[in-house]
């Protein structure tokens, strides 16, 4: 775990000395979010193969990228692109990017994805405002971490994503004519889809949403104790719930036809964290 804590320094220090920025706000952009970016002025745009130490990414609609830049009279990182479980990668390595963004600075961090409804009352294009999870993965990211008295592992996590910076974003998604639900957000490994049988399962177990990423990054942040707000968009209904087929390109394709209203949500949200960042 030593390892890996001084390999998201080195990554940062490479962002600092290429950029001269130290943000307090970061955005991870999960399947189809990376048009969130393009709200940024002033961006300087850093690949990860341009990066010692950087993972590539494997998954389309992830491209790669640190973007960094300006909203809201402040310096903003945008990670376009995650890591994930399913593609076999070690949890050290999916957690890479929050601890590189702790590293920058960033004590207030959005973690986005692309879920599948299991709430019958949610419809695709929706949002939900992640209010609790469930991590059904198996794993932690803080085992084998050594407990500090500045960073206990045995860490609270009655509410993990701030309740403030839910309700100011669902004030706007109402002005913005964008349906937002609050709701519980379930995460697996993948990278197969859900049975019909295990959504019904899940459902029994408080699950709103479910999706192959988020739980374990914020799980993370936590411990490095960054303020957190989750968002799902919901971008087809889960099996069994709608008479569909499930794919990935489907997902996709349902983020490109709202990310015009995402990249006017995310202008205020940024605008909502200037306020107190």
């Amino acid at each position: 775990m030593k390892q890996i804590a001084l390999r998201a320094a080195e990554i940062a220090r490479q962002l600092q000395e290429r950029t001269g920025r130290s943000p307090r706000v970061g955005v991870v952009l999960g399947s189809g979010w990376g048009a969130a970016a393009d709200v940024l002025s002033e961006q300087q745009i850093i690949s990860y193969d341009a990066l010692d130490g950087m993972p590539q990414c494997g998954v389309a609609g992830h491209a790669g990228n640190f973007v960094f830049g300006r909203a809201a009279g402040m310096d903003i990182v945008a990670v376009q692109g995650r890591f994930h479980l399913y593609e076999g990668h070690a949890l050290d390595t999916v957690v890479l990017p929050v601890r590189i963004l702790s590293e920058l600075g960033v004590d207030t961090l959005i973690l986005t994805n692309a879920a599948g409804g299991i709430n019958t009352s949610y419809s695709p294009g929706d949002l939900m405002l992640l209010s609790d999870h469930i991590n059904l993965t198996g794993c932690n990211p803080l085992v084998g971490v050594r407990a500090s008295s500045a960073y206990p592992i045995f860490i609270d996590m009655t509410e993990i994503y701030d309740s403030g910076l839910r309700r100011s974003v669902a004030e706007h998604c109402g002005r913005l004519g964008i349906n937002c639900h609050e709701g519980t957000y379930l995460q697996v490994v993948g990278p197969s889809y859900e049975t019909p049988a295990e959504i019904r399962a899940f459902r029994a177990m408080g699950a709103d949403a479910v999706g192959m990423s988020t739980v374990i990054e914020a799980i993370c942040a936590r411990y490095l104790k960054m303020r957190l707000l989750g968002i799902s968009c919901i971008t087809n209904m889960a099996a069994g719930v709608a008479a569909q087929r499930l794919s990935h390109g489907d997902v996709l394709k349902e983020m490109a036809s709202v990310s015009e209203n995402f990249c006017n949500l995310f202008k205020l949200i940024y605008s909502d964290i200037s306020k107190f960042a």
